[in-house]
């Protein structure tokens, strides 16, 4: 499936991606909460992680929005959304998100994709929305209770320039793409950009039980999509699959080799493969 053209410049596939959709500000305490929108069809909601916004779809937006409308909001207190009035609590959040997709999206019922701290978020708004959502696929995230390996990230707020560049790549390169050589100029610009809107601490979210707390109440079917190099997952990957098959045992899990925690982007046609592959298999 396809990603972004390899000839077009960060700058280019940002703002081609950021001109093509379709923006629609929601509530967020007393600020907004901003939406993005492409394409038509049964549509398909993705959460980006931790830190984030939308840009953490990059390489997948246009091989989703060739039949779906894929629909990525930036998550209260990250990218351009404001700050949620209770920004510890991921239900308070959840809901947040419930009354957006009711303006956004209306009574047409979705699959709902999470990444990392998103993809607790996805598993609290699935809980939230009962029947409204078809499918959710969780994606390298924490939140279930399992040892979480620890990555010691470097401080990029004080530094300018190539001091910035080569620390945004020092952290890619720790936590969220195994092979180096798959950090490019558009992952430094997209982490770049990131890092300087991010306003939200969600560690305290994603370290906790939220995400294991909601799937009980999940009505839909779940399945997981995990890097195999995933950093906040090892050595053990699988043991997030058991977490996750314990609570929902119909799980569908899928591992792909050699990509790390930011598998949608450093293997992004495995990664549209297998989540284009999971959807079908939804009755």
């Amino acid at each position: 499936m396809d990603v972004a053209c390899p000839n077009e410049t960060p700058d280019a596939v940002l703002a081609r991606l950021e001109a093509a959709a379709a923006r629609i500000d929601t509530p967020c305490g007393d600020g907004r909460m901003v939406w993005h929108a492409w394409g038509a069809g049964p549509p398909l909601v993705l959460l980006h992680g931790g830190s984030g916004s939308w840009r953490h779809w990059v390489r997948n937006i246009d091989a989703f929005a060739r039949d779906r409308r894929v629909i990525a909001p930036d998550l209260p207190g990250l990218g351009c959304s404001d700050l949620p009035p209770q920004p510890g609590d991921a239900r308070a959040m959840a809901r947040i998100l419930a009354d957006g997709l009711e303006v956004v999206a209306g009574s047409e019922r979705y699959d709902l994709a999470g990444f990392s701290f998103g993809g607790v978020m996805a598993g609290c708004l699935a809980a939230e929305m009962g029947a409204q959502v078809r499918s959710l696929t969780i994606v390298g995230s924490s939140g279930l209770g399992t040892p979480r390996a620890a990555v010691e990230l470097v401080k990029v707020r004080h530094l300018s320039g190539a001091a910035r560049i080569a620390a945004h790549r020092t952290n890619l390169a720790r936590l969220m793409i195994a092979d180096p050589a798959r950090i490019d100029d558009l992952a430094l610009a997209i982490q770049d950009w990131n890092t300087e809107h991010s306003r939200l601490k969600t560690p305290q979210i994603s370290r906790g039980t939220w995400l294991a707390d909601a799937l009980p109440a999940v009505r839909c079917p779940v399945a997981g999509i995990w890097g195999g190099q995933d950093a906040p997952s090892l050595p053990d990957i699988g043991a997030r699959e058991r977490a996750l098959r314990a609570l929902r045992p119909e799980l569908r899990f899928v591992v792909i080799a050699g990509a790390g925690h930011w598998v949608a982007y450093e293997q992004a046609v495995a990664f549209n493969t297998a989540l284009a592959v999971l959807l079908a298999q939804v009755a």
